[in-house]
């Protein structure tokens, strides 16, 4: 009898224990799919971040496809030797662009799987507690059964009441241990479809990496031909050329029509022909040529592109030409043009700040090299054609 109240101790002392345990699993529990919840919220944005840079890639892969056979069309009839170096100028451009987005949606995927990895890591782990505690559990039953346990700790209740309540203990945990089943089974499903989830991450990233190779080379391929197309041109024929090309880079908004925009405008009003000692539009970039009011202006991949001078934005438009951004800002009824954007931070209508960034650089094509670079133009515009503006005296000397 002394033997069977020990054991009846000893599975009292269990039971408050595992009542313990049944009060703050369920707040384990409860954390994990609160985090897990999160970390789902965070896989859709970025795998709608993802499709919208598929998309992309799909409309630039489309724009090159067009172009490579506008190349042909040339080649195979008799369109001059400028026209076909443009068009391959233009390809390059549209290539080196492509590779641009690749790389982004590279990386997106990259720091996806790694996310996915460290939930899936978490998941098991949170699964294999579980298991040890299940069986435990199980064990714990076992002994409890085989010792008749369970009968010698209800017989041991000094009355009715006390009866009941043990009854009421003895299924709380046996419901625990239904619960740490089901818990044990959801995990296990959780685990099984986030690894699902990082097997398809992993296939597409490596898919991504294949073709930013591709890209590469027929990027160089690209490079190679039309190298030797320029080396063909005549002095005269390179001339045109580069004529044709900066009428391209030219903003095709009226600047008349703008103008007729910033009458009375106050935003920057302090902007006057004599105001000087700005900076460069582009961060960390620098001034390729003068000509005139324009400014040709390179700078590192990803450079930020900013106002230079506070004002309002006038307009934003997207060039049909090169597929770029120009952005045009009115300081009092000056007027400050920024063309060949990648991407643009601001809308019509916008107040900026002096320095403000409006958007990124875009890429180009040094059209005697053949080398991909990164560029913009920037225009400086008077109220009036009377008012002749040289671009080179806005920036720091």
């Amino acid at each position: 009898m002394r033997q069977a109240l020990n054991h009846s101790y000893r599975f009292l002392r269990r039971a408050k224990s595992v009542r313990t345990l049944c009060i703050r699993l369920p707040k384990v529990v409860l954390f994990l799919f609160l985090l897990l919840g999160v970390g789902s919220l965070a896989a859709q944005n970025t795998d709608q971040q993802i499709a919208a840079q598929k998309r992309l890639i799909a409309d630039l892969e489309k724009q090159i496809a067009r172009e490579e056979q506008e190349i042909s069309k040339l080649k195979k009839g008799r369109a001059s030797a400028e026209e076909t170096v443009r068009r391959l100028a233009r390809q390059i451009d549209s290539r080196n662009q492509l590779l641009d987005v690749t790389e982004r949606d590279a990386r997106k995927l990259e720091v996806e799987v790694a996310r996915t990895d460290s939930v899936a890591r978490g998941l098991s782990a949170s699964l294999d507690a579980h298991k040890r505690r299940y069986a435990e559990m199980v064990r714990e039953a076992y002994r409890n059964y085989k010792h008749n346990n369970y009968l010698t700790y209800l017989f041991s209740s000094s009355d009715f009441n006390q009866v009941a309540r043990r009854i009421t203990n003895l299924r709380e945990v046996a419901a625990m241990r239904e619960r740490q089943m089901e818990q044990i089974v959801t995990l296990s499903e959780q685990v099984s479809v986030e690894r699902t989830r990082l097997t398809g991450q992993q296939r597409a990233l490596d898919s991504v990496k294949r073709s930013l190779t591709t890209q590469r080379t027929r990027l160089q391929k690209d490079s190679q031909a039309a190298r030797a197309n320029i080396k063909q041109l005549s002095k005269k024929e390179k001339a045109a050329l580069q004529q044709k090309i900066a009428r391209e880079q030219r903003l095709d908004v009226a600047i008349d029509e703008l103008r007729k925009l910033t009458r009375g405008n106050k935003e920057g009003n302090t902007f006057t022909a004599k105001t000087s000692n700005l900076r460069l539009p582009v961060v960390g970039g620098g001034v390729k040529r003068y000509k005139g009011n324009m400014a040709e202006i390179a700078g590192p991949k990803g450079a930020q592109v900013i106002s230079i001078y506070e004002g309002k934005v006038v307009e934003v438009k997207r060039n049909r030409i090169t597929n770029k951004y120009d952005v045009y800002i009115a300081h009092g009824e000056y007027i400050s043009s920024y063309a060949n954007l990648n991407s643009v931070t601001v809308g019509k209508d916008d107040k900026v700040a002096r320095n403000q960034q409006i958007g990124t650089i875009g890429s180009g094509v040094d059209v005697m090299t053949m080398q991909p670079e990164y560029k913009m133009v920037f225009g400086i515009y008077g109220p009036s054609p009377k008012v002749q503006m040289r671009a080179s005296d806005c920036f720091k000397k």
